[in-house]
């Protein structure tokens, strides 16, 4: 069976034209960066020359690029790295209740530390409002933590006034645009940030490799210790064919961005039609209009996620009840119950997310079979027979009267 993949907020397959790049650094172009002989410089030479290419397509300078893991890392580094050079002037870090794990977990960590923690409230719309951030600045807050573009809903957050709040009070601002780069423009100035997360595998490049955006200025100190590696800021060994593969995804990404940014529109809106027309008792979570191109995530009352998951992988459709880092968890999203949704509805959501190589013909398959789906797991619901019973009786008395 052919798979229909709409699971592009997990992960995306490595572009062909990506894979082609990385592969003679695997064989004769192995050299360590480090080295001084020609095969290291060689390495080292297109380290570089990928850097440039991230800082281009970032706004940013070279020398503030530093190659991380991926999104994680990068989330890590710059939350315990501006906590911890900078607690000599505060120890107050404001963030959202919406964010990744990757942010989150690292703001947990330095809660038991010592320092004092903001999660800001959303909207129903998972729209945090930059008056709340400017509310939440105290004379010791230290960092701004907000991410970009919404992992789960595709809510797209008002960095750039955040960021221009952040900067009157002379508070670092970092976010997490992990989802949005290489999909949205992503510019570090027009945003007013300090530092940014961002993952190769998001965007149609390699896993294991990412970057971190530090303005230059900007108090940080590394967590990784070791060699000289990434201007003393990251040691390790590059991941040499990573970082080829990075820029080159960034390079097709930003060549054909509006092109697929429109694609993908089109057939998001598509599907959020059809389901609505088809499906009752549902709900679109997410901004309407300020979401990424790609990304739909809907709650079906009486129904669990789980349940029209496994239904629709055996179709032959991948979607994803959330945030691919917490799949295995029982407890519902973190992200929708900051929406304002009960845990009963929020335990029935479902995502599904497009990208390059999704078919107009994908979309009608899904809004030819999740109906069946739903009215399938619906029909073994006491609840959902408890509701149509009191409809119906309501709507025939409503009639003999």
């Amino acid at each position: 069976m052919n798979i229909i993949f709409l699971d592009y907020a997990s992960t995306t397959p490595t572009d062909p034209e990506v894979v082609k790049v990385m592969l003679p650094y695997f064989t004769e172009r192995f050299g360590n960066p480090s080295s001084i002989y020609s095969l290291g410089q060689e390495a080292r030479a297109a380290i570089e020359g990928t850097r440039g290419k991230i800082a281009v397509a970032l706004g940013a300078k070279s020398k503030e690029i530093i190659f991380t893991s991926g999104g994680t890392e990068g989330n890590n580094f710059a939350i315990k790295g501006v906590a911890y050079a900078n607690e000599h002037k505060g120890n107050h870090i404001i963030t959202s209740s919406v964010e990744h794990h990757a942010v989150i977990e690292p703001c947990k960590f330095l809660e038991k530390k010592g320092f004092d923690l903001t999660y800001l409230p959303v909207d129903k719309d998972g729209l945090v409002n930059p008056d709340d951030v400017r509310k939440a600045i105290t004379k010791k807050t230290i960092l701004i933590s907000i991410m970009h573009a919404n992992n789960e809903v595709g809510t797209i957050e008002p960095i750039k006034e955040i960021g221009r709040i952040a900067r009157e009070h002379n508070v670092y601002f970092h976010t997490d645009s992990v989802q949005s780069f290489g999909h949205i423009p992503v510019d570090v100035n027009d945003l007013n940030v300090d530092l940014l997360s961002v993952s190769a595998h998001k965007l149609y490049g390699p896993k294991g490799i990412g970057a971190l955006y530090i303005r230059k200025g900007t108090k940080v100190i590394p967590f990784m210790h070791g060699g000289d590696q990434e201007r003393k800021r990251r040691a390790s060994t590059e991941n040499v064919p990573g970082i080829i593969g990075f820029g080159k995804a960034v390079e097709i990404a930003s060549t054909y961005m509006n092109e697929e940014a429109k694609m993908l529109t089109t057939l998001r809106d598509k599907l959020v039609k059809g389901i609505f027309a088809k499906i009752d008792h549902i709900r679109l979570n997410g901004h309407p209009t300020q979401r990424l191109p790609n990304n739909v995530n809907f709650a079906f009352e009486f129904v669990e996620g789980e349940s029209m998951l496994l239904s629709l992988d055996m179709e032959g459709i991948a979607a994803s009840t959330g945030s691919a880092c917490s799949s295995s968890s029982l407890e519902p999203s973190h992200v929708l119950l900051a929406l304002g949704l009960p845990h009963e509805i929020a335990h029935g959501s479902l995502r599904f997310t497009f990208g390059r190589y999704t078919k107009n013909e994908d979309i009608d398959y899904v809004l030819e079979v999740l109906p069946k789906i739903v009215e399938k797991l619906r029909s073994m619901s006491p609840l959902y027979k408890k509701k149509n019973k009191v409809t119906n009786f309501s709507s025939k008395s409503a009639k003999e009267n």
